[in-house]
């Protein structure tokens, strides 16, 4: 089986080096890089036995829930336990890795059985994820974590902001309430302050109340994202205030 897989690096060395470029990180044991782009479709076919991405796949998997839990953890010192939960989850589910996936061409990489390869395997988020997950594996497994450590910095960095803005304003409402429920008793109200443009493309802006005065505003094209948005609004005045 090793020397069939031997033989598999020979014949892909020049993609697979085209894929280290890509990757940014240049493996000590290129056969760990060629099992990550091996789907089992392919490794069934060509009798290859165990030698598939799926066991990379779980190690992966593993190892970015670790390092991108680190990387938030020491970067968002004030959010809780729940919300780091909910802000990693964003990061590393299907959708997420299979877009991380795709910026790279990973599907171009690829080696499918030809059931797969013929119904757009390439194109699909399942495959890609899962694939992605086993390049993370294959990097940790020859590198370490401090290998991989860097290569998920620089590869998630760039959306980790905007997805923890998304799911703050996302979950700012029951964020809003809970904290004035603590500390008051009360919850607060909404109400639509201005409607602008055509049906078809409504401008809303709504503010949030609490005890008859106004926290803060906020606008959107529809009631529930401006009520949101306007909770985020003040969600921050109290995170600004009490420092």
């Amino acid at each position: 089986m090793s020397s069939d897989l031997d033989s598999l690096v020979r014949i892909n060395k020049e993609e697979l080096s085209r894929l280290e470029q890509t990757l940014g990180y240049r493996f000590t044991d290129l056969r760990l890089l060629q099992v990550a782009v091996v789907h089992s479709s392919y490794a069934f076919e060509q009798g290859l036995g165990g030698s598939n991405n799926e066991r990379l796949e779980f190690l992966g998997d593993a190892v970015l829930d670790l390092v991108v839990g680190h990387i938030l953890f020491h970067r968002y010192g004030k959010l809780h336990e729940g919300e780091l939960t909910k802000l990693r989850a964003s990061l590393v589910n299907e959708q997420h890795l299979a877009k991380m996936a795709r910026a790279i061409e990973l599907g171009k990489f690829l080696a499918l059985g030809k059931g797969e390869d013929s119904s757009q395997g390439r194109s699909k988020s399942s495959i890609l994820s899962c694939a992605y997950e086993a390049v993370v594996g294959a990097i940790f497994e020859d590198g370490g974590y401090p290998a991989v450590a860097d290569f998920v910095a620089r590869f998630f960095l760039p959306d980790i902001e905007g997805k923890k803005e998304e799911l703050l304003i996302a979950d700012a409402k029951s964020r809003l309430q809970e904290v004035l429920q603590e500390k008051y008793n009360e919850a607060p109200t909404y109400r639509i302050e201005a409607e602008e443009g055509p049906s078809h493309q409504k401008l809303f802006t709504v503010a949030v109340c609490f005890r008859e005065q106004v926290l803060d505003t906020g606008r959107a094209g529809s009631k529930k994202e401006a009520e949101q948005k306007a909770a985020a609004a003040a969600l921050a005045k109290f995170d600004s205030e009490n420092g």
